[in-house]
């Protein structure tokens, strides 16, 4: 697939995970669908609650890093994000599936929101945001940098 570095970025909350690294969740199953298929770097980490509705995440490595240096804790930061913004938020330890962004697929003819995932594991969290983190509302449209 096709991931076109002028892209606009869908409308989605972006949380500050520390040391210039970013967690981005869609707000909507169309932005989740551009979050994931189209926004997402393919060695970016993908996550989702697993077997239920929740928000499609990424996260992104700073500009001066690789996405393969996230460690286990910035890897368990998404991925309760992930769990935050779902269904399962006012819940106890959830499973999240997680897999790098280029195992994500958009099937022909799939319902906004619904994507198909390779390679992928499942990592049990709490639902939260990161401790202090900073939160950042992209409502309109925006370059991807």
């Amino acid at each position: 697939m096709h991931r076109n570095e002028d892209i606009e970025m869908p409308n989605c909350w972006i949380y500050d995970a520390g040391g210039g690294w970013r967690i981005f969740a869609g707000k909507t199953d169309e932005d989740n669908d551009l979050l994931s298929t189209r926004f997402a770097r393919p060695g970016e980490h993908w996550f989702h609650i697993n077997g239920m509705p929740g928000s499609h995440v990424i996260l992104r490595a700073p500009e001066y890093m690789s996405d393969t240096d996230a460690d286990r804790t910035l890897i368990e930061k998404a991925a309760a994000v992930a769990a935050w913004h779902s269904k399962a938020r006012n819940g106890g330890w959830c499973s999240v599936t997680t897999t790098l962004a280029a195992n994500v697929f958009k099937e022909r003819g799939a319902k906004p929101g619904l994507v198909t995932v390779s390679n992928s594991q499942n990592i049990k969290v709490k639902p939260a945001l990161p401790d202090g983190c900073g939160q950042e509302t992209i409502s309109t449209k925006a370059k991807k940098r």
